[in-house]
């Protein structure tokens, strides 16, 4: 089994922290607040950006492992720990991000279709993706590679 990586970028995400450096520098030209503000406003909208714009899986070397952004958040999982997965489609109030929801964590940047991932101890979580068939094909096929 080749090893699977898949990168989707969180348009949404950009286009929203993009437009609230662009009204920041508005308010700063404007004169309303000094340019300090600028600067510290500036500065998170980078980290955001470089933290959350986009989300990267990947299938390699025995885990699974999904990353936000430059990877400072991250989730791996050994493949061994995983018992099965689905394709799915999350509801539209589960929005972006990293968050807890009836069916476990949730890591998405954009989109409502994701995979499950069900751990051999019960639990589970899901990973939101542009490609879920794909990701699940590689999780399983790695897995039963690794397994056989």
């Amino acid at each position: 089994m080749r090893d699977y990586q898949h990168t989707q970028t969180g348009y949404a995400t950009v286009a929203l922290i993009g437009s609230s450096s662009l009204a920041l520098v508005a308010i700063v030209l404007a004169g309303d607040v000094g340019q300090e503000a600028l600067a510290l406003g500036l500065a998170v909208a980078l980290v955001l950006v470089l933290c959350f714009a986009w989300l990267t899986t990947t299938v390699r070397g025995g885990s699974l492992r999904i990353a936000f952004g430059i990877g400072l958040l991250h989730r791996t999982v050994r493949l061994s720990e995983i018992q099965a997965c689905s394709v799915v489609r999350n509801p539209w109030y589960y929005g972006i991000g990293i968050h807890y929801t009836p069916h476990g964590w949730l890591y998405n940047v954009s989109g409502l279709r994701a995979v499950e991932v069900r751990l051999i101890g019960g639990k589970s979580f899901r990973v939101g993706t542009d490609e879920p068939e794909a990701l699940c094909q590689a999780i399983m096929g790695a897995r039963a590679g690794r397994l056989a």
